[in-house]
């Protein structure tokens, strides 16, 4: 089974790439429907986060069914379906979702609307919990989370692009035909040309060369005594304290990035005085930052040796800026406000250096940079504060695939369901960028105060890395080795 992995590891990274797009694209461009839909159906700032609410809690609601179906049927859902079937049905099922637009956008239904993305994100689910395991044992283990960072960089070429298109189909429209309500009918093209696409991409993933099934007993580095390997075989898969701190700092990451993004319009609404046909490229901004910053990581991905691997390090961030500024280039948004964030990559490149490739470095290093970030956006104002907030993308951008293979690592057996239990914690999404919206409001904290939510989330990050790292070498698994001899 392993060699089949290897033989197919390169064309099973290339067909994956599709389905990691399709999840940042959709992500992305919730941030440009909360504020149209909060200005149209004049809601509250915590009433406009239900879209991210409804859409980061369908990826628990649908880890859920997963786990209920794989105990009661006797067998892991994946391992009986396959590994691309499950896939090509997680595709199929977002697909319904998309088609909700249309009644959605025609009765101008805020209800309709997010039952359509909670359908969406059900489909997310199950397509996440093959695709992550997938992407990891693809190739050498030791590379697993940087391989993650290669994918989540095509993911972040969706979130990239999507904010520009989503925001040129609906204020192409809405522009010229004023307050209309039923201009947010604009909304239903994007969506219902995106459904097509997920059909047209679960044939492809029904008929590729991807194995069905995997093998998932691998571990990192191994230095640990036959006791310990003993112990782990008794364990249940939430008694892994690693797997359940991972849980925790999964819905925290989820949430710090998503609400950071969500509540971004506002605070710029508030602080700036931009109006909501401006903010797309500054969303986009956002999440090309966690591009860049994937990008960079994802150096260490390509078998290079270490001059050539530098300069790549150096390469990839500004090779993701540009993505950035040719897709907003092309929208004819002005670019200028935006050349002054080459310097703010510097940062990124040089925490990738220090961090080594070692995930629960990376973990940490990472999380304190985000701290940075958001307390220099809480205590400044003005372009100074969006470009701190806009930053944080940079430093969430590698913690999903730390947290994911420092969470999964020596689980064995159990690594599908562990990933699932995963999966199930994207809902912090939703449930994070909910708490901030309410924090947010004019008789509480107010939109920028309301950021110390995310300070609170990368410091549990912060902790985790430092935990973890413990944890893991007390099992035998050491990335420390697994540096030294790579």
């Amino acid at each position: 089974m392993e060699s089949e992995i290897k033989k197919h590891s390169n064309s099973a990274l290339v067909t994956l790439i599709s389905v990691f797009f399709f999840w940042g694209f959709v992500a992305a461009s919730n941030d440009i429907l909360i504020p149209v839909f909060k200005e149209k159906l004049h809601l509250e700032q915590w009433q406009g986060q239900m879209i991210s609410f409804a859409f980061y809690v369908a990826y628990t609601v649908g880890s859920i069914l997963y786990y209920l179906i794989s105990r009661f049927s006797g067998d892991d859902l994946l391992n009986r379906i396959g590994y691309k079937n499950g896939i090509s049905l997680g595709l199929c099922i977002s697909a319904i979702g998309t088609m909700l637009f249309y009644p959605a956008a025609e009765l101008a239904s805020f209800p309709l609307m997010i039952s359509g993305l909670f359908i969406v994100g059900l489909g997310f689910s199950l397509q996440q919990i093959a695709a992550n395991p997938l992407t990891i044992v693809c190739g050498d283990p030791q590379k697993g989370a940087q391989r993650l960072s290669l994918a989540g960089g095509v993911n972040n070429i969706g979130t990239t692009i999507g904010p520009v298109l989503v925001s040129l189909a609906i204020f192409g429209f809405i522009a010229a035909g004023g307050a209309k309500l039923d201009s947010i009918q604009a909304v239903k093209t994007p969506y219902l040309i995106l459904g097509a696409a997920f059909l047209v991409v679960a044939v492809i993933f029904r008929f590729s060369s991807l194995p069905n099934k995997i093998s998932l007993g691998v571990t990192p580095v191994s230095s640990g005594t036959e006791g310990a390997k003993e112990e782990e075989k008794e364990k249940t898969t939430l008694q892994h304290p690693q797997l359940w701190m991972g849980m925790i700092g999964i819905f925290l990451y989820v949430g710090v990035e998503v609400s950071t993004a969500s509540n971004l319009p506002e605070f710029m609404r508030q602080h700036i005085g931009l109006k909501t046909n401006e903010i797309a490229p500054y969303v986009s901004l956002f999440w090309a930052s966690l591009m860049i910053g994937r990008w960079t990581a994802s150096a260490g991905a390509f078998n290079l040796k270490g001059g050539w691997r530098h300069i790549l390090r150096f390469l990839m961030p500004y090779l993701a800026f540009g993505v950035f500024l040719l897709v907003n280039k092309l929208a004819s948004h002005d670019l200028t406000p935006f050349y002054i964030y080459a310097l703010i990559i510097v940062a990124i490149i040089a925490a990738d250096l220090l961090s080594k490739g070692n995930p629960a470095r990376q973990l940490m290093l990472f999380s304190a940079l985000g701290i940075t970030a958001l307390l220099i956006g809480i205590l400044a104002d003005g372009m100074v504060s969006v470009y701190a907030f806009i930053s944080v993308g940079l430093f969430c951008s590698t913690l999903w695939p730390c947290i994911f293979t420092l969470a999964i690592a020596g689980l064995g057996k159990n690594t599908n369901q562990g990933s699932g239990f995963l999966i199930m914690m994207i809902m912090g999404g939703g449930f994070i960028s909910l708490l901030q919206g309410w924090l947010a409001g004019e008789h509480r904290l107010g939109i920028q105060l309301s950021y110390f939510v995310g300070v609170c989330c990368f410091g549990y990050l912060a902790f985790y890395g430092w935990k973890v790292k413990q944890i893991l070498k007390a099992k035998g698994i050491d990335y420390d080795t697994a540096e030294a001899t790579h």
